[in-house]
């Protein structure tokens, strides 16, 4: 039903475009008017931090259909320090590693109730030299960092209600954060938000 909908529009881009070539002619044989096709805008996918994102549709089956932004407002790069205060057993597979920390403004737009956790799920830093990542994931126990506190923990929202998140990402030690995604699937680009922005 979807594509159906979607294939409409371009249907009809088709139509102008012949218009717009076509053009009308009146009895003297002379053009009038110009109707003029113009190629689809580019959606945006640079935002500055602050800056919400469209509303993006839920892919939980719990919450299906339910309609939401993310807002990263505040990006900082952690220190040694704060990987050796954090708790978690140094990995030694993947070398040193240190936090980037995310600030992000979670706002439920509409549909039924969604999970404060499942609504920040594509968020992934890039780093300075290319790198992504998605954010920590701690299978057994939990990580604990002084200035980013994780709120979440199962909290849902409604229609109408936000929530301020941090959410604590590792890259390895000497790199530094370059960007906030929000990856859209495989069909579109990754929205991003420059993290010096």
């Amino acid at each position: 039903m979807r594509r159906w909908i979607r294939a409409v529009p371009a249907v009809v881009g088709v139509v102008a475009l012949a218009a717009g070539v076509t053009g009308c002619t009146d009895k003297s044989g002379e053009k009038k008017g110009k109707a003029r096709a113009s190629a689809p805008a580019e959606e945006k996918t640079a935002y500055r931090l602050g800056e919400a994102s469209p509303p993006q549709e839920s892919t939980q089956t719990a919450s299906d259909g339910a309609m939401f932004t993310v807002t990263p407002t505040r990006v900082a790069t952690g220190t040694k320090t704060d990987m050796d205060n954090s708790g978690l057993q140094k990995d030694e597979k993947n070398g040193p590693q240190i936090p980037v920390f995310v600030w992000t403004t979670l706002t439920h737009k509409s549909g039924p109730a969604m999970e404060v956790d499942d609504m920040d799920d594509d968020l992934v830093v890039r780093t300075a030299a290319g790198m992504r990542t998605k954010a920590l994931l701690v299978m057994f126990g939990k990580a604990e960092w002084r200035n980013c506190p994780d709120a979440a923990d199962g909290k849902k929202l409604s229609a109408g209600q936000s929530a301020q998140i941090c959410t604590a990402f590792l890259v390895p030690e000497g790199q530094t954060a370059a960007a906030v995604e929000l990856t859209q699937g495989w069909h579109k680009k990754p929205l991003e938000w420059a993290a010096g922005a």
